[in-house]
């Protein structure tokens, strides 16, 4: 059998201009550190598949919060379940509606449990799926319709990735992967879809280490492992100093709101001491 684990560098040398990648951007099982590395790179023309995209603030960004618009500049189209609303502390989200407005990016937008549809019907090499979501509305425009049993469904494609980035709690050196939490929601879709896949992992262990009953994802749709530096902020040790960064925002934003509700009826608002 072979010996998976290798550099991120030489993971991702199989990249190409133009590539689709997908990832899972949402919660512990967000390939972090391959994101970043990918931004090192000098792809352009990508596909960007995730699940969220969500760009961050400057704020939890500099802590290594993961941000799928890191490689904005490096993308032509976006898939995704889902994004930001437009707001002022978050500038690139007018650079992404300017860019769509142009028609230099793509963004094509689904219901999360579409997206994963499509890609488990990729991973199972169908042929595409028949969903009643979007029937009636513009989701359906330009796709083929059915009626199936007295009920209208819209088909979609199967998505088959041509690189996947997925992130695992623990492997062994022939890619056999556990998750650990919502960590295993849809990265080992993501792994049976793509043509490639690359996991990024906090720990290796040995082969005979790994319960058999505990492994998810087998080590036949992972092609390279990469295991996550101590030092890097995506690593087990640092990945709460973003987590902390986030929640501290999100808190200042409440205080924010809050203050500017009170402003508007007129009544001093005093802001609690910093904690």
């Amino acid at each position: 059998m072979i010996n998976k684990i290798t550099t991120a560098d030489d993971a991702l040398s199989v990249l190409r201009d133009g590539m689709c990648i997908v990832a899972n951007f949402w919660g512990p099982g967000t390939p972090n550190y391959l994101w970043h590395k990918l931004l090192q790179k000098n792809f352009k023309n990508l596909t960007v598949c995730v699940n969220n995209y969500v760009p961050k603030t400057d704020t939890t960004r500099e802590k290594g919060a993961p941000d799928p618009s890191l490689v904005l500049s490096q993308t032509r189209k976006i898939i995704s379940a889902f994004t930001a609303r437009p707001r002022d502390d978050l500038p690139i989200m007018k650079e992404i509606m300017k860019r769509v407005s142009e028609g230099t990016l793509e963004f094509e937008s689904m219901s999360h449990g579409i997206l994963i549809e499509r890609l488990m019907a990729g991973a199972l090499r169908l042929g595409g799926i028949y969903s009643p979501i979007g029937a009636g509305t513009i989701i359906e425009e330009g796709k083929e319709k059915r009626i199936i049993k007295g009920k209208e469904y819209v088909f979609q494609d199967p998505l088959i990735p041509d690189v996947g980035f997925i992130s695992a709690a623990k492997a062994d050196k022939y890619g056999n992967l556990i998750y650990h939490g919502t960590a295993r929601a849809n990265n080992p879709i993501i792994a049976m879809a793509s043509r490639y896949t690359i996991a990024e992992v906090f720990e290796i262990i040995e082969p005979n280490d790994l319960e058999p009953d505990a492994i998810v994802t087998p080590g036949i749709f992972v092609d390279r492992i990469v295991r996550i530096p101590d030092e890097d902020a995506a690593s087990k040790q640092r990945r709460m100093e973003w987590i902390r960064a986030s929640i501290a925002y999100r808190e200042q934003q409440k205080m924010d709101e809050a203050a500017e509700i009170e402003a508007a009826r007129g009544i001093i608002y005093e802001r609690p001491a910093d904690r």
